[in-house]
């Protein structure tokens, strides 16, 4: 047998890693010293790993400056339709390998940084994550600038310069613990600050009804100031831009009251503007109405629509002189995409800037506010739902409050003029909720607004026209649409999981990287012993690493061999974390009483954040922890059962599991994940799937055959049937499961917290009395799945065989796909394969 390779051997051979020419290696050798002394000051004498990684980054960094000038002169000159994608979130985790790997240069970066005598991997790591979200809308949004620069969109991410991102997560004594994320604290390699655009941005006042239109007078204002990352398409020059603002103070800031003695206190005081664009609230599927909130909401979309309409009434490159008057093509020209309701202030601050600044008359200017603007829904949950109080409206936004009224009056006259009489509807629709406290229903004012709104799988998009928005369907049917999330392949193939990538490569070639639906292709190898060997071998060695990595951080043994078992989303009520609680119990409960018998071992990794305000969230983790802690330390379970917390989940830390996981488990109860993505990077990186049909699951089981899925549990049906009839009641089942009351009972009796046996009550009582998410009702069914996953999992050749149809099954679940379909048949625009000329070539 030949020797096997290193890891620098193997990362060499990958094809999809780009060509390592003689020149390009030495080129960025130069170029990495040359950063070294002149950007970082410094020699190898006394440089430390993190200036090495800045080093690099800047190398890199300069392939894309001479594309991205380049890229944003071509739409200058072909002035095509651009697109706006604002999102309060933007969760991009690292940039350097991901930006070799859309530029072909990882192969030489490696064998640059091999013959310097660094390790690359060790570089890779000094980079922080860019933690500008929650969840799945932030990384969602990711994925998607990916995928309009691959497609070659004229696309721009608008979205705000948090100085704190998601908090970092420690668990101590087995809760968890935040930390402020200070990931500006070194500098960022990949942004360029734009003051020349800096933008003002009002707040407060009053409002003047003059003969000459309305003014908004008296008002603070607050300088927005846009930093620019590259964002580069596939292997086609094109790099895109992501435009995020920074809140500043005037130099004026308080000084104009020159209050004698107050400069002092006026200078101090500018900290409480530039607070805006501080922290990133840390609420996933949550609404919490807090002042600074709305301001974070209105600031970074009256700063980007000053940019939208600049950019529309300039057109040749470089000119700042007005060339277009006419807003009628401005929805010719521009697309704004609402990610959620977060950015739905762009409606009314869009119908300000048309009215009392452009002056249009009213049903001119909302015609091309509609026609602009389309909203994507992220959620159902009631208490995830957007609405502001009208006096906090009043105070903060005064001229928006008046618009917003205006919006609905007319919009209740349309409703009247197509059901007459009908009052109650009206009261439901009204984009004003009346009761105790007037509300603006964000939501109502975005369907309103815009001419598209989609949900983000096929169920949940059903559901939205079913319940939710049912009225508005039965209103406007043709705004509404589904558009199923998707990933990129980029990250989370190629860059997370090369040796995959390479295998498949190997059988199919390479175009899957930009053509996802070419992975079908694999079927043809179903039953190909060698292709099952290497799909296996390549899981097999993601294990073994992601093991060492475990055993580095949580002193945890682990077993390679055993299933590697992955729960790793936000930590919520309705993801049911509680239902895989339960099963770890149910498991160590079986393997306890018959310890003899050959169980299937297994690794059972759960990870992701709480709110910090989120109580039951909290307590959730530290039920996973103290099992963890009697499990791990039985020697009767030993290797067969080990239950890990996994700390801080992070878009950095996903790269690293999910090419290791056996198992993902997607287990919400029906009807209530919008579509999740997590689901669909498991399903890339050759993972199976225990699951309930909600969400994206539902789509995935149709792609690569249901039997190919662990499918279990309620369907939205039976939820619904079950909330029409005689409703849910736990007791029913800890009554009847005598394995479910075992396991409640070790809870509620200090079973896994012996030192406080009643730490778990608050648990206990809601699982027993008030579940909204039926956790009891899907146990059955669960335990009954799992069962079945531990036999199969007995045969290896059966199981990679499954695994097979899974990633012959995800072309539909890639965001090359979503964005393909948000282009045609949302914003008017048609993608392209098209690469532009490189910088050194001559542009057609």
């Amino acid at each position: 047998m030949s020797k096997p390779f290193s890891d620098h051997d193997k990362r060499k051979q990958i094809s999809v890693r780009g060509l390592a020419g003689v020149e390009n290696v030495a080129e960025l050798k130069v170029a990495f010293n040359r950063h070294l002394h002149f950007t970082l000051v410094k020699d190898r004498n006394v440089a430390n790993k993190r200036d090495y990684y800045f080093a690099l980054a800047n190398t890199v960094r300069d392939h894309l400056v001479g594309r991205w000038i380049r890229t944003q002169q071509y739409y200058y000159e072909k002035d095509p339709k651009r697109v706006y994608y604002i999102s309060l979130e933007f969760y991009m985790g690292r940039t350097l390998q991901n930006t070799m790997v859309n530029l072909a240069l990882e192969n030489a970066c490696d064998e640059a940084i091999y013959q310097l005598g660094l390790d690359m991997e060790e570089l890779e790591d000094m980079e922080e994550d860019a933690g500008l979200g929650n969840g799945g809308l932030g990384r969602l949004a990711a994925c998607f600038l990916d995928s309009m620069a691959s497609l070659g969109l004229a696309a721009y991410g608008y979205g705000i310069r948090y100085e704190f991102g998601i908090f970092n997560q420690k668990i101590v004594n087995g809760w968890q613990v935040e930390e402020a994320d200070d990931w500006l604290r070194y500098g960022n390699p990949w942004e360029k600050a734009r003051p020349e655009y800096m933008r003002p941005v009002k707040f407060y006042g009053r409002t003047e009804h003059t003969p000459d239109g309305v003014k908004w007078v008296d008002t603070q204002v607050v300088l927005a100031l846009p930093y620019d990352t590259p964002i580069p398409g596939y292997r086609n020059n094109i790099v895109n831009t992501m435009r995020l603002w920074s809140a500043k103070a005037p130099c004026d800031f308080n000084l104009k009251d020159f209050n004698v003695g107050g400069y002092i206190q006026a200078v101090l005081d500018r900290n409480l503007c530039e607070n805006i664009s501080r922290v990133l609230y840390p609420n996933d599927n949550f609404f919490e109405g807090k002042e600074l909130r709305l301001k974070q909401e209105y600031f970074v979309v009256a700063a980007t629509l000053q940019d939208v309409v600049r950019r529309f009434k300039a057109s040749k490159f470089g000119s700042r002189e007005v060339v277009r008057t006419d807003f009628a093509e401005l929805p010719n020209k521009v697309a704004i995409q609402l990610n959620d309701t977060h950015p739905a202030m762009a409606i009314p601050e869009l119908m300000r800037v048309l009215v009392d600044e452009e002056k249009l008359g009213w049903d001119k200017a909302w015609d091309v506010c509609v026609r602009t603007c389309a909203y994507t829904n992220h959620t159902v949950l009631p208490e995830a739902l957007e609405r502001w109080p009208i006096d906090l409206f009043h105070h903060l936004l005064p001229r928006h409050l008046e618009i917003i009224f205006e919006i609905n009056r007319r919009f209740m006259e349309y409703v009247a003029s197509k059901f007459p009489g009908d009052h109650d509807r009206m009261r439901r629709m009204s984009l004003i909720e009346e009761g105790g406290c007037k509300k603006v229903n964000m939501a109502h004012l975005c369907i309103v607004g815009s001419h598209a709104v989609n949900g983000v799988a096929r169920i949940h998009s059903e559901i939205l026209i079913a319940t939710l928005f049912k009225d508005f369907y039965e209103l406007d049917p043709h705004k509404f649409q589904n558009k199923t999330n998707g990933i990129t392949p980029r990250r989370w193939l190629v860059m997370c999981n090369p040796g995959l990538a390479e295998v498949i490569a190997e059988k199919i070639g390479e175009e899957f990287i930009r053509d996802l639906d070419q992975l079908k292709r694999l079927l043809k190898f179903i039953n190909d012993d060698a292709f099952i060997r290497d799909i296996a071998k390549v899981k097999q060695e993601n294990k073994l690493k992601f093991a060492v990595h475990l055993e580095e951080h949580y002193k945890v043994k682990i077993n390679p061999q055993s299933m590697f078992d992955f729960q790793v989303k936000r930590i919520h009520e309705y993801k049911r974390q509680l239902l895989n609680c339960l099963h770890m119990i149910t498991y160590y409960n079986r393997i306890k009483k018959e310890p003899n018998k050959h169980w299937t071992p297994r690794t059972i990794m759960v990870g992701g954040k709480a709110a910090p305000g989120y109580h039951t969230a909290k307590m959730i983790i530290r039920l996973i922890t103290a099992i963890g802690e009697v499990v791990n330390h039985d020697p009767v379970v030993g290797d067969r059962l080990k239950v890990i917390f996994l700390e801080n989940y992070r878009v950095t830390l996903a790269e690293k599991a999910i090419p290791s996981a056996d198992l993902s488990e997607q287990i919400s109860t029906a009807g209530t994940e919008a579509s999740g993505t997590g689901n669909m990077k498991f399903m890339l990186n050759g993972a199976l799937t225990i699951g309930t049909m909600d969400g994206a699951n539902v789509e995935m089981a149709e792609e690569a055959g249901e039997e190919n899925l662990f499918i279990f549990g309620m369907r939205v049906e039976d939820v619904d049937a079950m909330d029409a009839g005689k409703g849910y009641h736990a007791s029913e089942y800890y009554n009847r499961i005598p394995e479910l009351k075992q396991a409640m009972d070790q809870i509620a009796g200090g079973f896994f917290s012996p030192k406080q046996p009643d730490l778990f009550k608050e648990l206990v009582d809601l699982l027993m009395h008030h579940d909204r998410f039926k956790v009891f009702a899907d146990y059955e069914a669960y335990i009954k799945c799992q069962d079945k996953v531990n036999q199969l999992y007995k045969n290896p050749k059966e199981w990679t065989k499954m695994v097979i149809h899974n990633i012959a099954g995800c072309g539909k679940f890639s965001s090359d796909r979503t964005i393909a379909q948000y282009a045609r048949e949302i914003w008017g625009m048609e993608p392209s394969l098209e690469k532009i000329p490189a910088p050194d070539e001559k542009l057609k």
